[in-house]
């Protein structure tokens, strides 16, 4: 029911339900990732426990990239709102149900986008700012606009954009980009396209009623499942990386190994003998691969 039929609701769940949607436009979980793999970048920057001049610094640069990275994914929701109503797994997008016009959600974009950047650029440093502008170009136009709808390798060459929050983090406390926060964006670049292909597989449908270009829907479920698995080879040399160049201890070789091998075995039953379910256990490892291992860096990075 529309809630210009119910004139007797209160004002304030009316507000409430508004500042939901415009929540939703963030994209909050994808978000959190952001920010946290951010804040990985922040800490190995760091050498041993950072001032509390840095923890402020750091914390301003965790809201401003928040905030850019939120504006990026609002523009998002706006770019493909007709793509979005076609599939089940974003057609509850308040631009998607038309609950937000697109005046609203441009403004909104906007206005986040203006607000991280004058923060970054004033309280944090000019490098970080620009840097991070830059990704919201990347993910918001050249990805979204230009390669998603064009070529089924938009995740590979857009991974990029979703890679850059490990090289911001370090960015805002180093003031610098060293060869440690392009290691750190190579893992995330390699480990993208297996993780959203597994993703492709189990919402092929989806993608194809859509129109998009998805690799499963322009090369067919077996190669993509090929190159799932060939990619978790090649994302585990990556992972070698912080060790092999000094930033890590055994402890994280360790723990990068194990999680490698993990996402390598669900590569390969997905290859061997493919169904919806393991698709989506491979997904939700992706997920789970990439948070441990950021973690593990975290913690070797303190002992």
């Amino acid at each position: 029911m529309n809630q210009a039929t119910q004139p007797t609701e209160p004002v304030m769940a009316r507000e409430a339900s508004i500042w939901a949607q415009y929540y939703a436009l963030t994209k909050p979980r994808v978000i959190q990732l952001i920010v946290f793999c951010a804040l990985i970048g922040m800490v190995l920057a760091v050498p041993g426990v950072p001032s509390w001049h840095e923890v402020g610094v750091a914390a301003l640069a965790c809201l401003g990239i928040w905030l850019v990275a939120g504006a990026a994914a609002a523009f998002n929701c706006l770019i493909e709102k007709g793509i979005d109503a076609k599939m089940k797994r974003t057609a509850w997008r308040p631009t998607a149900r038309g609950q937000l016009g697109n005046h609203h959600t441009l403004l909104f974009s906007v206005t986040l986008c203006a607000l991280g950047s004058a923060l970054l650029y004033f309280a944090v440093n000019p490098l970080t700012m620009w840097l991070t502008f830059a990704t919201f170009i990347g993910y918001a136009v050249i990805y979204t606009v230009i390669l998603k709808p064009l070529t089924p390798q938009n995740i590979v060459i857009g991974g990029a954009s979703g890679a850059m929050p490990p090289v911001l983090g370090w960015a805002a406390m180093a003031g610098n980009v060293g060869p440690e926060a392009l290691i750190l964006f190579l893992i995330i670049f390699l480990w993208t396209p297996p993780h959203f292909w597994a993703l492709a597989l189990y919402r092929v449908e989806d993608y194809r009623k859509s129109g998009l270009p998805m690799l499963p829907v322009t090369h067919g479920n077996e190669f993509t499942r090929l190159m799932v698995l060939l990619y978790t080879f090649i994302l585990l040399a990556a992972c070698l990386l912080p060790f092999i160049y000094g930033m890590s201890s055994w402890l994280y070789l360790m723990v990068a190994v194990v999680l490698n091998a993990g996402f390598i075995l669900h590569a390969w039953y997905l290859w061997r003998d493919y169904s919806d379910l393991l698709a989506r256990k491979t997904f939700r490892f992706s997920l789970i691969h990439l948070s441990l291992l950021f973690a593990a860096l975290l913690i070797d990075h303190y002992i």
